[in-house]
Protein backbone atom coordinates (compact mmCIF):
# COMPACT_ATOMS: atom_id res chain seq x y z
CA UNK A 1 0.00 0.00 0.00
CA UNK A 2 1.20 3.49 -0.80
CA UNK A 3 2.49 5.88 1.86
CA UNK A 4 1.14 9.42 2.10
CA UNK A 5 3.71 12.19 2.54
CA UNK A 6 3.22 15.98 2.73
CA UNK A 7 5.03 18.02 0.07
CA UNK A 8 5.33 21.72 0.92
CA UNK A 9 6.08 24.58 -1.49
CA UNK A 10 8.02 27.59 -0.24
CA UNK A 11 8.85 30.91 -1.88
CA UNK A 12 12.63 30.72 -1.54
CA UNK A 13 13.10 29.70 2.11
CA UNK A 14 12.86 25.90 1.93
CA UNK A 15 16.39 25.43 3.24
CA UNK A 16 15.75 27.63 6.29
CA UNK A 17 12.42 25.89 7.01
CA UNK A 18 13.82 22.37 6.68
CA UNK A 19 16.85 23.11 8.83
CA UNK A 20 14.35 24.24 11.45
CA UNK A 21 12.26 21.05 11.07
CA UNK A 22 15.44 18.97 11.23
CA UNK A 23 16.30 20.64 14.55
CA UNK A 24 12.83 19.81 15.88
CA UNK A 25 12.39 16.24 14.56
CA UNK A 26 16.05 15.18 14.41
CA UNK A 27 17.52 12.91 11.78
CA UNK A 28 19.23 13.72 8.50
CA UNK A 29 17.92 14.67 5.08
CA UNK A 30 17.45 11.60 2.91
CA UNK A 31 17.61 13.84 -0.15
CA UNK A 32 18.67 17.43 -0.86
CA UNK A 33 18.89 18.55 -4.50
CA UNK A 34 19.44 22.11 -5.67
CA UNK A 35 18.06 23.34 -9.00
CA UNK A 36 21.63 23.69 -10.37
CA UNK A 37 22.23 19.99 -9.68
CA UNK A 38 19.26 18.71 -11.71
CA UNK A 39 20.21 16.83 -14.87
CA UNK A 40 19.14 18.98 -17.84
CA UNK A 41 17.90 21.77 -15.56
CA UNK A 42 17.63 24.18 -18.53
CA UNK A 43 15.00 21.92 -20.09
CA UNK A 44 13.31 20.73 -16.90
CA UNK A 45 11.54 23.93 -15.92
CA UNK A 46 8.40 25.20 -17.71
CA UNK A 47 9.17 27.61 -20.51
CA UNK A 48 12.89 26.73 -20.48
CA UNK A 49 13.52 29.97 -18.59
CA UNK A 50 17.04 30.50 -17.36
CA UNK A 51 17.57 30.73 -13.62
CA UNK A 52 19.60 33.41 -11.92
CA UNK A 53 22.72 32.19 -10.09
CA UNK A 54 20.90 32.80 -6.78
CA UNK A 55 17.86 30.78 -7.89
CA UNK A 56 20.08 27.93 -9.05
CA UNK A 57 21.18 27.43 -5.41
CA UNK A 58 17.58 27.12 -4.19
CA UNK A 59 16.13 23.74 -3.23
CA UNK A 60 14.56 21.69 -6.02
CA UNK A 61 13.77 18.81 -3.63
CA UNK A 62 14.46 17.99 0.01
CA UNK A 63 13.19 15.08 2.09
CA UNK A 64 13.31 14.62 5.87
CA UNK A 65 12.32 11.20 7.23
CA UNK A 66 9.91 11.44 10.17
CA UNK A 67 8.93 8.08 11.56
CA UNK A 68 8.04 5.84 8.62
CA UNK A 69 7.14 8.78 6.36
CA UNK A 70 8.94 11.69 4.75
CA UNK A 71 8.19 15.42 4.80
CA UNK A 72 9.35 16.96 1.52
CA UNK A 73 9.54 20.39 -0.07
CA UNK A 74 10.70 22.63 -2.91
CA UNK A 75 11.30 26.32 -3.58
CA UNK A 76 8.83 27.84 -6.06
CA UNK A 77 10.73 30.12 -8.45
CA UNK A 78 8.79 33.04 -9.93
CA UNK A 79 11.21 33.18 -12.87
CA UNK A 80 9.99 29.68 -13.76
CA UNK A 81 6.34 30.72 -13.70
CA UNK A 82 5.68 29.54 -10.15
CA UNK A 83 3.78 31.81 -7.77
CA UNK A 84 3.04 30.71 -4.22
CA UNK A 85 -0.54 31.32 -3.21
CA UNK A 86 -3.01 29.87 -0.75
CA UNK A 87 -3.94 26.43 -2.04
CA UNK A 88 -0.73 25.55 -3.86
CA UNK A 89 1.64 25.55 -0.91
CA UNK A 90 0.89 21.93 0.01
CA UNK A 91 0.86 18.82 -2.16
CA UNK A 92 0.06 15.31 -1.01
CA UNK A 93 2.67 12.87 -2.26
CA UNK A 94 1.89 9.18 -2.61
CA UNK A 95 4.85 6.80 -2.53
CA UNK A 96 3.70 3.69 -4.41
CA UNK A 97 5.04 0.18 -3.84
CA UNK A 98 5.12 -0.61 -7.58
CA UNK A 99 4.96 1.08 -10.95
CA UNK A 100 1.55 -0.54 -11.52
CA UNK A 101 0.22 0.86 -8.24
CA UNK A 102 1.59 4.29 -9.18
CA UNK A 103 -0.29 4.17 -12.50
CA UNK A 104 -3.52 3.07 -10.80
CA UNK A 105 -3.33 5.82 -8.16
CA UNK A 106 -2.35 8.51 -10.67
CA UNK A 107 -5.09 7.62 -13.16
CA UNK A 108 -7.71 7.33 -10.43
CA UNK A 109 -6.88 10.74 -8.93
CA UNK A 110 -6.61 12.36 -12.37
CA UNK A 111 -10.22 11.46 -13.30
CA UNK A 112 -12.01 14.78 -13.69
CA UNK A 113 -8.90 16.70 -12.67
CA UNK A 114 -5.95 18.35 -14.41
CA UNK A 115 -2.61 16.67 -15.09
CA UNK A 116 0.36 18.95 -14.37
CA UNK A 117 3.06 16.43 -15.32
CA UNK A 118 2.13 13.06 -16.86
CA UNK A 119 3.41 10.08 -14.90
CA UNK A 120 6.66 8.96 -16.51
CA UNK A 121 10.31 8.30 -15.80
CA UNK A 122 11.68 11.51 -14.28
CA UNK A 123 15.17 13.03 -14.79
CA UNK A 124 16.15 12.11 -11.20
CA UNK A 125 15.44 8.40 -11.77
CA UNK A 126 12.00 7.83 -10.22
CA UNK A 127 8.66 7.18 -11.92
CA UNK A 128 6.70 10.36 -11.10
CA UNK A 129 3.69 12.46 -12.03
CA UNK A 130 1.79 15.46 -10.71
CA UNK A 131 -1.89 16.43 -10.91
CA UNK A 132 -4.67 18.46 -9.35
CA UNK A 133 -7.77 16.41 -8.65
CA UNK A 134 -11.34 17.53 -9.34
CA UNK A 135 -11.50 18.97 -5.80
CA UNK A 136 -8.42 21.21 -6.38
CA UNK A 137 -6.15 19.06 -4.20
CA UNK A 138 -2.60 18.80 -5.55
CA UNK A 139 -1.02 15.34 -5.72
CA UNK A 140 2.32 13.80 -6.70
CA UNK A 141 2.54 10.07 -7.31
CA UNK A 142 6.00 8.54 -7.12
CA UNK A 143 7.57 5.11 -7.45
CA UNK A 144 11.26 4.69 -6.64
CA UNK A 145 12.91 1.95 -8.66
CA UNK A 146 14.88 -0.57 -6.58
CA UNK A 147 18.59 0.18 -6.27
CA UNK A 148 20.75 -2.13 -8.34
Amino acid sequence: MAKLNPYINYQGNTEEAFNFYKSVFGGEFSSLVRFKDMPGNDNFMPGNNKMSPEEATKIMHVALPIGGNRMMATDMLESQGHKLKLGNNLTLQLQADSKEEADKLFNGLAAGGKIGAPIADAPWGDYWGMLTDKFDVQWMVNYTYPKK
